[in-house]
């Protein structure tokens, strides 16, 4: 009944060997480091010397390190907290009883070889030692690890909540523009069968790309703007001759890391916002370019503009983007949308230049 009631309070997925490589590391470069400093200090101190003080900070570190990685250990697998401490101080305690008694233990076995003590005292006396030099520095070390743990607890528990924030903003983004492609297609379903066949096979390629790339947050630009090339070429179907789409992307842009889906509801935008109130022809500018580290992205319209000079009644679409901008990339992007003279709409975003890694 104890074991199980133990299970059930621990963690039973295996440690990452990350995380193992990342504790003995840090064990292993402090205890290095002790033995570097007992061997500066001590060396050559009355009857030591620099050998000497070496072997000692050597052979401590060497039984020193695995009981550093057993407090990481305890400190991740049995955390201490209100609700527990009852049931795993006493385990801690236990621990470093033990490992007092190890080096107590080792102490004397190895003193032959190390020389410790120059005359070996009882070993009640070693076991006094230890206690002092070993029992408060584990509970340190346990410290240490609950620090550490807790510390990259919570930043995997915002890292869980930015990751559902980025999928809320995308989920909601599928629905708008797949809602607003089905309204076209339906408006030629009776006047022009096959232009409707037509914008179906264009509308199923968003469909797919939209599925297949569910829970993905960042694709190439060249991606982007393949799918995004579906999307225009719907409403340029819906417009005729009313909307015109100018493309200017540079070519070492294609391969940077963009989010997913971040283009269509700017062109969107310019287009039911823009376009579409006016009678007039209009233009749609889609453009790409990199300075300085900074991906550039730009859709420009001709259309009417915006209303009021504020950065509210953006729509779900811009709005959206601008919160997946700040969720992925921080202060390191920008978003902006001003009005252009004589009439139209200018939408920027900047972020963070980034290729595709490949393999």
């Amino acid at each position: 009944m104890a074991t199980s009631a133990l299970a059930a309070e621990t963690d039973v997925s295996p440690i990452p060997r990350r995380r193992w490589a990342t504790w003995w590391t840090l064990a292993s470069i402090w205890w290095a480091l002790n033995a570097i400093t007992t061997t500066v200090t001590y060396g050559g101190m009355m009857d030591v010397t620099v050998m000497h003080a070496f072997r000692i900070g050597v052979a401590g570190a060497l039984l020193s390190i695995p009981f550093t990685v057993l407090a990481f250990w305890l400190a991740e697998r049995l955390p201490i907290d209100r609700s527990t401490w009852r049931s795993r101080v006493p385990l801690v305690l236990l621990a470093g009883a033990a490992m007092v008694l190890a080096k107590a233990v080792y102490v004397i076995v190895t003193n032959p070889w190390i020389v410790w003590y120059t005359e070996l005292p009882s070993f009640a006396s070693v076991l006094s030692t230890s206690v002092a030099n070993n029992l408060f520095l584990f509970f340190l070390l346990v410290g240490l690890g609950h620090a550490l743990t807790y510390a990259r607890r919570v930043q995997e528990r915002e890292e869980q909540l930015g990751r559902a924030e980025l999928q809320h903003l995308k989920a909601q983004l599928h629905p708008h523009f797949l809602f607003n492609a089905l309204n076209t297609v339906s408006a030629f379903v009776r006047t022009d069968p096959e232009m409707a066949t037509q914008m179906i096979a264009k509308l199923s390629t968003l469909l797919r790309h939209a599925l297949q790339r569910e829970s993905t947050q960042e694709v190439t630009l060249k991606e982007e703007i393949a799918v995004l090339g579906a999307y225009v070429d719907i409403e340029q179907v819906r417009f005729d001759d009313r909307l015109r789409v100018i493309w200017q992307v540079e070519s070492d842009t294609l391969y940077a890391q963009v989010p997913h889906l971040l283009m269509q509801p700017l062109v969107e935008n310019a287009i039911c916002h823009g376009i579409a109130p006016s009678s007039d022809i209009g233009t749609v500018k889609i453009s790409a370019y990199r300075r300085n580290g900074t991906l550039h992205l730009c859709v420009l319209d001709d259309g009417v503009g915006r209303t009021t000079p504020t950065a509210t009644g953006l729509g779900v679409g811009l709005t959206n983007t601008r919160n997946r901008l700040q969720q992925l990339y921080g202060r390191a992007q920008t978003l902006t949308v001003e009005n252009v003279i004589p009439h139209g709409l200018r939408v920027d975003v900047s972020l963070p230049f980034r290729e595709e890694t490949v393999g």
